[in-house]
């Protein structure tokens, strides 16, 4: 089975139907989206229609931005400019969307018996994998977890990542370049982060994705160039915080 991994979209219409646009000749079996859907851009309703009607079958969990636009939760946690955007977007969300995010699961979830996915961690799904420390953890709370997978997909932190378990202790790679294919390795166990679609913050301003082939064993990065200043003048033009379209361009 191969399957699209992406996360973060965060309303970004330009980023998501480029990476569409890449894949569209691959052959995938599954679209899995890691949450966060809405939040910070100007095309909530595009992006939600345009997942909604994918022509493949789709897996999706809930992201920490999707909880807030569907008042599920407050944003007492939110930043000022992050809260204006999720109010903004519930009041424009379709009723078809709105009732999409609220529906959503929570992570983790295990895929097909094969891998799990969850928004920031599979401890917690608001929290962030950032450091060797906080892999440890998650680490040992999948090692109890059933059905044992040795492959989590996460996203939250809008960097492409991948933490290793291994023998003597755990391996920390931020993902560079236009694109990277790891190999799974028997007897280790991952945490991968496929990387931000709409809002990469690896300060590479490219749509990050990722495809992961559950026979082969492999993941494999890419990134994909986008119109960012078509969606920058979207924010803008919406009232949104200027800085929610600046950092587009520079990938912060």
């Amino acid at each position: 089975m191969r399957y699209l991994l992406l996360s973060d979209l965060h309303s970004n219409d330009e980023a998501f139907s480029a990476v569409l646009a890449r894949v569209k000749r691959k052959k995938l079996d599954k679209v899995i989206c890691l949450g966060d859907f809405v939040g910070y851009a100007a095309d909530p309703n595009k992006v939600l229609d345009r997942f909604r009607t994918l022509p493949r079958p789709t897996v999706a969990i809930r992201g920490n931005h999707d909880k807030v636009v569907a008042a599920i939760d407050g944003g007492e946690m939110f930043n000022p400019p992050a809260l204006l955007a999720a109010r903004w977007t519930t009041e424009r969300l379709s009723k078809e969307n709105f009732e999409f995010l609220k529906r959503l699961p929570v992570g983790p979830a295990v895929v097909d018996d094969s891998f799990a996915i969850c928004h920031g961690s599979p401890l917690d799904e608001d929290a962030y994998i950032f450091s060797d420390f906080d892999a440890s953890m998650n680490f040992a709370h999948l090692n109890r977890a059933a059905p044992a997978v040795d492959v989590c997909f996460f996203g939250h932190s809008h960097i492409p990542s991948v933490f290793t378990w291994e023998h003597d202790g755990i391996r920390v790679e931020a993902v560079r370049g236009s694109r990277r294919r790891l190999v799974l390795e028997p007897g280790r166990r991952y945490l991968v982060n496929p990387g931000s679609v709409g809002q990469p913050r690896d300060r590479n301003p490219r749509a990050s994705y990722a495809i992961y082939d559950s026979e082969e064993k492999t993941v494999s990065f890419d990134r994909v160039s986008y119109d960012a200043r078509s969606t920058r003048s979207k924010i803008l033009k919406a009232g949104l915080p200027p800085v929610l379209g600046d950092r587009l361009l520079l990938g912060l």
